[in-house]
């Protein structure tokens, strides 16, 4: 009688990523490894490979320095106006796709040096050096015009940043510049705007009469969450510009003060709105303005010293929201665009914004990486899935106020031009090429786990 090969124990046996291969899923438990049958996902599931992710963050940054020109053109001949040291309204920004100073473009100056500093491809500093100097270049003659009546404010090229209205005009911004400056990219004088833009921050936005950073819209007393982002991390670079200790104390204490205010702690997640007074409060918990709570936890951990007696705090809040988050992410690794709301659409931004946060706080060791390494890992594979071939992000909310109902949220538009999905994509996309470059993040037993390099 011929012999039958049985594989007792094939099921206990964890299989390396070059050795293990997927079943066709014939045979029975008694002949076949069925647990190695190949699943049906529907986005990548696996380690990314370094120079996959680059690729992919290549194709968005060909698309952005063609989509976002800098340059003053004469409106009389379209030809490209070079005199810095004079402009009226017969000279104009070259329009591309997306606003250079506005605070999506503050999030993906950012992103284009965390690529830089990880890859060492000089592209990507050179994209925010070149943009920073040509405003620093043409900021000296477009005061003088508008303070001269030649231009208007509204009217003339980067004028919120002679007089900003909101911390949308100048918060995330500021903190780019700054960002720029340490990294030693950038060498044009932006001190003039980061003058007003600290004054601005410091002294003319709105506040609570307890201190807090607060909005007059859509009713008064507004604490939107997006302005954690727009307000804290600028706060904290200013303190390392300056040497001032007061922003970085200001910073700190908006931070402490949001948070109590904002977040669920039995759902580990915060709410968008909050007015002072309301009773009831409705929440809803928007995903991107999630995002922009917990990167306000990231850069804030990137800044403060190890010795800060907040730290602690800031850090123990990061945790729990990164815990919360935990629990709200999808089967296909995206979150939702309200997050416990497993019926509103999955939105990219948000994601991508998650996954570069817990790729950070993995890589920075302020999270387990066992625990959260495959979920960021998960998150970056989803988002991929949303770069189209001409290197535009696609499934991102569009820009989004301050709502009270559910339809609201649930039908706000997606758009591939919407500005708010390139930052988090690309800074998402270096912490993964960071995270796979320092760890030995494998598929272990059918499964994405992190170990040690």
């Amino acid at each position: 009688m011929k012999a039958r090969y049985i594989l007792p124990l094939v099921c206990a046996v964890s299989f390396p990523v070059a050795a293990q291969q997927y079943v066709n899923g014939k045979g029975s438990d008694a002949t076949s490894p069925l647990h190695l049958q190949k699943p049906d996902y529907t986005m990548p599931y696996d380690v990314p490979k370094q120079e996959d992710v680059k690729a992919l963050l290549d194709r968005v940054f060909a698309y952005l320095d063609e989509a976002t020109p800098a340059m003053m053109l004469d409106k009389k001949t379209g030809a490209e106006y070079t005199n810095t040291k004079s402009i009226d309204n017969n000279v104009t920004l070259k329009m591309g796709d997306y606003r250079l100073n506005s605070y999506e473009w503050g999030v993906t100056y950012g992103a284009m040096l965390r690529v830089a500093d990880v890859t060492g491809d000089k592209r990507y500093s050179e994209y925010v050096r070149k943009r920073f100097n040509f405003i620093a270049a043409w900021m000296p003659a477009i005061q003088k015009a508008v303070e001269s009546g030649k231009l208007s404010q509204r009217d003339a090229p980067f004028g919120a940043f002679l007089k900003p209205h909101a911390l949308d005009d100048c918060g995330a911004i500021c903190a780019a510049m700054i960002k720029g400056i340490r990294s030693k990219n950038v060498n044009g004088d932006l001190k003039p705007m980061l003058d007003i833009f600290a004054d601005f921050i410091s002294n003319k936005e709105h506040r609570l009469s307890d201190g807090t950073l607060a909005r007059l819209r859509p009713l008064k007393n507004s604490l939107w969450l997006d302005d954690m982002y727009m307000g804290i991390p600028a706060l904290a670079q200013l303190s390392l510009y300056t040497g001032e200790k007061k922003y970085m104390d200001d910073a700190v204490k908006q931070f402490k003060q949001f948070v109590p205010r904002m977040f669920n702690t039995e759902k580990g997640i915060y709410m968008h709105g909050w007015i002072e007074g309301m009773e009831p409060h409705p929440q809803f918990h928007w995903g991107r303005a999630n995002g922009w709570a917990l990167l306000t936890a990231t850069e804030l951990l990137d800044i403060l010293p190890e010795n800060h007696p907040d730290r602690a705090y800031v850090l123990a809040q990061y945790r729990a929201h990164v815990k919360g988050l935990a629990a709200y992410q999808s089967a296909t690794g995206f979150w939702h665009q309200l997050l416990d709301r497993n019926d509103s659409y999955l939105e990219t931004s948000a994601t991508a914004i998650y996954t570069y946060c817990i790729a950070r706080g993995v890589n920075n060791g302020w999270l387990n990486a066992e625990a959260y390494a495959p979920m960021a890992v998960l998150g970056w594979n989803a988002v991929s899935t949303k770069i189209n071939d001409k290197g535009e992000v696609e499934g991102t909310c569009v820009g989004t106020g301050m709502g009270f109902d559910p339809a609201f949220y649930y039908f706000r538009p997606v758009n591939n031009k919407a500005a708010h999905g390139y930052g988090p994509v690309i800074m998402a996309g270096a912490e993964i090429i960071q995270l796979v470059k320092t760890s030995g993040m494998k598929i272990n037993d059918s499964a994405i786990h992190y170990y040690q390099k």
